[in-house]
């Protein structure tokens, strides 16, 4: 049972298109709110950062108002303000840090400028309880693909490798443009996967041979895999012939997946670890699930992953991150810092 005296942490997303806000108090979730200007974007075929920063002008204050009124508290009972400060948009990451530090500095309360990838994983804590005290974490997004050794989320995160070029769900979105799927196109290349044969057409698996494998054990490369799937629907185009979606989509997802998994268990095998912990955008692909819970069965390895609604970005993840830092004794950022858009993942918040 969470404790009253556990700080009420308000915390703010804003690094890319989602404005999100949410209030949790230890490790409970008290309320979650989130505005998007996706729908926006499909015109363009990708984010317009401009119009990423001004919809989060336009909905930061609803957004807020509709945290503090699910969660049934008012703004002065927040004990500290934790915002994304990085990776992301400049611009969107500015709108959301400037939000922060005037709530800090009018509530006279701390604020912790926080690392939104880290998030992505802080907030399972909120579903599937305390996190482990060592694990693997598997950061996968449209703009991350990463494993980290986690040693203490709050203190001791070690990067162990990650994307030389796209990221996985990156390639998603640019198999899904080559098929003329709709923007974004990585859900509709998932979901076209699960009707398709994975063993129809065999793709490659990047840094999966010769020394690649040893020198690039726990890093990942898809834009080759990427290519691969161009001169496959080219060469199909040149000789008449139509391609089938669902295939090429199942035996892309494969390839993507196997890497992605493989290298997850071999990681928490070489570092002696007993849990998987994912997190990103990504997370939400389905084959990435399956493939990934049957491996680590096999090697008695836990999985967690949280639920659909925590894969994309959200306030919860940076409300839960803030929490960590807080309860882990670690000091408020400094109210002058600026946002980082290639914040290291080894660096949980701004000093």
């Amino acid at each position: 049972m969470t404790k009253q005296r556990d700080p009420l942490v308000l915390g703010i997303e804003s690094t890319c298109d989602e404005t999100g806000v949410a209030l949790v108090r230890g490790g409970t979730l008290l309320a979650d709110r989130t505005a998007t200007s996706m729908d926006e974007y499909a015109r363009y075929g990708g984010i317009i950062p401009e119009i990423a920063s001004r919809a989060h002008l336009e909905s930061f204050l609803p957004t807020l108002q509709g945290a503090l009124e699910e969660a049934d508290v008012e703004l002065t009972d927040v004990d500290a303000i934790a915002v994304a400060a990085g990776p992301g948009l400049v611009g969107s990451l500015t709108v959301g840090i400037c939000a922060g530090k005037a709530l800090a500095s009018a509530l006279g309360v701390p604020i912790y400028g926080v690392n939104h990838v880290l998030g992505h994983l802080a907030v399972d804590e909120l579903v599937d309880g305390p996190m482990p005290d060592r694990f693997i974490g598997l950061v996968v997004s449209g703009g991350h693909s990463n494993l980290l050794l986690v040693n203490d989320l709050a203190t001791d995160v070690v990067e162990l490798g990650g994307t030389l070029d796209d990221a996985a769900g990156e390639a998603f979105d640019k198999v899904g443009r080559l098929l003329g799927l709709p923007y974004p196109g990585g859900p509709h290349v998932d979901r076209l996967s699960q009707h398709g044969d994975r063993d129809a057409i065999r793709f490659p698996r990047g840094l999966a041979a010769g020394k690649d494998k040893e020198r690039y054990k726990y890093d990942f490369s898809f834009s080759g895999l990427k290519t691969a799937v161009s001169r496959y629907l080219k060469g199909l185009e040149a000789q008449g012939i139509e391609p089938v979606a669902s295939d090429v989509c199942a035996g892309f997802s494969e390839a993507v997946n196997d890497s992605l998994t493989a290298k997850a268990v071999r990681a928490c095998l070489d570092y002696d670890c007993n849990t998987i912990v994912v997190g990103g955008g990504f997370s939400a692909n389905s084959r990435l699930r399956q493939l990934l819970t049957e491996r680590a069965e096999v090697r008695g390895i836990t999985v967690r992953m949280p639920p659909l609604r925590f894969c994309t970005d959200n306030g919860a993840q940076i409300a839960a991150m803030g929490s960590q830092l807080m309860r882990a004794g670690v000091f408020p950022s400094d109210p002058e810092f600026s946002p980082d858009s290639q914040m290291p993942l080894n660096q949980m918040s701004m000093a």
